[in-house]
């Protein structure tokens, strides 16, 4: 389907495309964690219907809880594998997304009135499995339509984390207490705006009202599945003798590579880390050791993809003046700062604010350097498969390991309502520690001179 004749120039849709398909994942993620639990879903025991077939000793692996977040890393794994192609080579672009949002956005809304767990489940893997392949998507139609990709796509692709950001702040207006707004008395507008942003809702009625965060997300992929019809046609790609190559087999033969190994392996662990953040942050910083209101969670949090934006402008900069191995290193022990100050000094809610800062520094000093690194030192022919492999980590294992451990150990340190943030904080601090050290001791790539050797 073509674009309108007075549609906006590509880039400005590209940029609003990467923006609503970012908004979306970051309306509902960041308050799930603390939304499953008050529906009653179990982060120890299966589902019924399927706990007699699971060992005991491994149960907690597939509770409800478990599951249910565990549909979006699956997902990942499914279109890495097999989907993203799919999609690729029998739809245009632009349909696949529209069709995708429509469907995805409708399965989002479903779980805003949804309490039991199997429709839950099954909302959740639906939206999560149409969702996932449009990630990919998004950047082929971003690709197949600039004229200098090495320099169009970062500002295009900033939409996306804008999205993130923007995501958060709705939230601020809908998290709040209204009755104690109306009983404030509020007099003249700026009186009652203060009223509104210093009345966020706490305990019980904050996680009843977090169904909302699914319906702000999927009225967003329904307008995204509107403004899909004004994109321009991207059609699908025909298979040839390159193209009918799994991706996930090509990139399996490049670890052979030692330095390959190690990297996959480190990117694993950090990837675990970075997912044990999304698990608990939320529920940490409304509890009573911080105390940050409900409808402002959000907005800290996205203090995080602020900070991502400032770090990746200086991450060249940085890059040349560390080097690879210890740019990473720094990335990596940027989790295991922020772990240790959400341990140790809970009660300073100014310095739980401040080190949300550190995420930026996470993501773009090692996830963001680990995508350039493998397109600086693979040939042309190894780079897909190779960014599939650590993108299977990322997205896939590393948060599937996070989303079926984190529960249950929140739950082990929990007693009466009160949880021991410091004992679980520690467990991927101490992970964090271990993977700089083992990426300091074992990564040795080979000369940059010498990148066509890689992956043959």
């Amino acid at each position: 389907m073509s674009a309108p004749a007075n549609a906006p120039a590509p880039m400005a849709r590209l940029f609003v495309m990467m923006l609503l398909e970012f908004f979306i994942w970051g309306a509902w993620l960041p308050l799930i964690f603390g939304y499953l639990p008050s529906l009653g879903f179990s982060a120890v025991a299966p589902p019924a219907e399927i706990a007699s077939w699971i060992p005991q000793r491994i149960a907690f692996l597939f509770s409800e809880q478990s599951l249910i977040l565990n549909a979006f890393p699956i997902a990942a794994i499914v279109g890495m594998l097999f989907s993203n192609q799919f999609a690729d080579r029998n739809f245009s672009a632009e349909s696949f997304l529209a069709v995708s949002h429509l469907i995805g956005g409708a399965a989002m809304i479903g779980l805003a009135y949804t309490q039991s767990f199997w429709p839950f489940f099954g909302f959740m893997m639906l939206h999560c499995l149409l969702y996932v392949p449009t990630i990919s998507i998004t950047n082929s139609i971003a690709f197949a339509h600039m004229n200098d990709p090495q320099k169009q796509f970062g500002p295009v692709r900033m939409g996306g984390t804008i999205g993130w950001i923007l995501a958060a702040w709705p939230f601020t207006f809908i998290l709040v207490d209204w009755d104690k707004v109306a009983v404030a008395q509020s007099s003249g507008f700026v009186d009652w705006l203060g009223n509104v942003l210093g009345s966020g809702l706490t305990g019980d009625p904050l996680k009843a009202a977090t169904r909302w965060t699914f319906i702000v997300a999927g009225v967003a992929s329904i307008l995204l599945t509107l403004f899909s019809l004004t994109l321009p046609h991207t059609p699908a790609k025909k298979a040839d003798g390159r193209t009918e190559k799994l991706a996930w087999l090509e990139a399996a033969k490049l670890l052979k590579h030692p330095f390959v190994l190690v990297l996959w392996f480190v990117t694993l662990i950090d990837a675990f880390v970075h997912n044990c953040y999304f698990n608990w942050t939320g529920s940490f910083l409304g509890s009573e050791a911080v105390g940050i209101p409900g409808n402002w969670i959000m907005p800290v949090m996205s203090i995080g993809q602020v900070a991502e934006i400032l770090t990746m402008a200086v991450l060249g900069f940085v890059l040349t003046r560390l080097g690879w191995r210890a740019t990473m290193i720094v990335g990596i022990l940027g989790h295991a700062a922020r772990f240790a100050v959400y341990a140790f000094f809970p009660q300073h809610a100014w310095m739980i604010v401040l080190v949300q800062v550190l995420h930026g520094i996470c993501y773009a000093f090692f996830f963001a350097t680990v995508y350039i690194f493998v397109d600086e030192f693979f040939p042309k022919d190894a780079r897909a498969s190779a960014q599939g492999l650590f993108n299977l980590m990322i997205l896939g294992i590393g948060a599937l390991i996070a989303n079926s451990i984190c529960p249950y150990l929140m739950s082990r340190v929990t007693e009466n309502g009160v949880t021991d943030f410091r004992t679980l904080f520690l467990i991927p601090c101490g992970f964090a520690l271990g993977a700089a050290v083992l990426l300091g001791l074992f990564f040795r790539p080979p000369a940059k001179a010498t990148p066509q050797n890689v992956g043959h």
